[in-house]
């Protein structure tokens, strides 16, 4: 019987939406409608964040900041940031529901934790209406968590461990450290090494390569091989315990936890 009481998982990049494409779209479009230009890498950057944040950190970016003050004529300010983010969450509600396929393995290992006795429990930079759109999709493939906490029904968002926090309580778990948080973010990364949870990070499904099903299956493996590696190098450095390149990978990871916890050792 597995010591692991519960898996808390990310959405976008972990369980759905290979790539983590949905949101990227989203951010350049309303960016270039308020006629400023920004690069697919400085909206990948802060990725992981509630999408406010995640916004206020694209703009603090310094050629960003910039190019709006080049169109604004002052540096970007709260005011901004709300503009922004009201342009952007319409576009992220439609972008998600289209971006909603499961991730290959995803289904099974959900099933193959809950056969194990474990909980599911999730937290995600969406927002509740965001993923309204997302949940029903997902379910249709059988990609569902027993709990969701969204970035608006906390207080402060990632790298806040306060959706941890709250997937706790609701799935009356006893400890923190017979907990796994499994993200494609390092700011999910952190969010679970916050709340005292072991950590896995996802390579290759997620915002650190960010490419599609598609596109990662036609790199050579020496690419593919060096992609995993340079995503693996972030999650170190954000504390991940451990790395695989998709969920598909997870089940001898969740092996490997419980053994370290017989051990009696903890994250």
């Amino acid at each position: 019987m597995s010591k692991i009481e519960a898996v808390i998982f990310d959405w976008a990049g972990t369980l759905v939406d290979f790539g983590s494409r949905a949101p990227m779209g989203a951010f350049i479009e309303a960016f270039a409608s308020l006629g400023v230009t920004i690069l697919l890498e400085e909206a990948r950057a802060p990725m992981g964040r509630a999408k406010r944040d995640h916004i206020e950190a694209i703009l603090t970016q310094p050629r960003v900041a910039e190019a709006w003050a080049s169109v604004y004529g002052k540096a970007p300010d709260q005011a901004a940031i709300d503009l922004v983010y009201e342009t952007f969450l319409p576009l992220n509600i439609a972008s998600a529901a289209s971006h909603s396929a499961a991730i290959p393995g995803a289904a099974d290992a959900l099933m193959a934790l809950r056969e194990r006795g474990l909980k599911i429990g999730s937290t995600t930079g969406y927002t509740r209406t965001i993923m309204q759109q997302v949940l029903p999709i997902a379910a249709q493939q059988k990609v569902e968590t027993d709990f969701l906490v969204c970035c608006d029904e906390v207080i402060a968002g990632r790298p806040s461990a306060a959706g941890m926090f709250l997937n706790f309580v609701e799935l009356d778990l006893s400890a923190a450290h017979l907990t796994v948080k499994v993200d494609d973010t390092p700011v999910g990364i952190s969010e679970g090494r916050n709340a005292g949870s072991w950590t896995i990070g996802l390579t290759l499904s997620g915002n650190e390569t960010g490419l599609s099903e598609e596109e990662l299956a036609a790199v050579t493996p020496a690419e593919r091989a060096a992609m995993a590696e340079k995503a693996a190098a972030k999650f170190r450095e954000a504390g991940a315990h451990f790395t695989i390149e998709t969920i598909a990978d997870l089940l001898p990871v969740i092996d490997e936890i419980d053994r370290h916890l017989a051990a009696g050792e903890r994250p």
